[in-house]
């Protein structure tokens, strides 16, 4: 079966978006990262690095260091699915990163973002 266009998408191409979407809401690059290195693992360095290969989404998971093992409270509806529901496991990481920047979008508190 093939895979998902979003698994061969560069991480780097995104990351961006991500960005771009959040600071249009008054949010920040800062936060944007402090997302990400909760969910994976990365660190500033690691991360930009990761930007720097333009790796695939795919491989931007697969070599995350450390998946947070909280991410499995993260619930709700991103791009008309249920993200606890998602049985392919890359689709739902992936997933699980729209719906924290989208949380951070709509002004969720980080604290509650975190899962903390």
């Amino acid at each position: 079966m093939e895979k998902p266009r979003i698994f061969n998408m560069s991480f780097s191409s995104i990351y961006p978006l991500y960005i771009q979407k959040v600071e249009r809401k008054g949010k920040t690059k800062q936060e944007v990262d402090e997302i990400i290195y909760w969910l994976t693992g990365y660190d500033e360095v690691s991360l930009q690095q990761q930007i720097k290969d333009e790796v695939s989404m795919e491989q931007f998971f697969n070599e995350a260091p450390c998946m947070n093992p909280k991410a499995v409270l993260i619930k709700g509806v991103i791009c008309g699915y249920r993200v606890e529901e998602i049985e392919d496991d890359m689709m739902r990481k992936i997933r699980y990163l729209d719906k924290l920047i989208d949380e951070l979008a709509k002004g969720k508190a980080m604290q509650k973002i975190l899962r903390a």
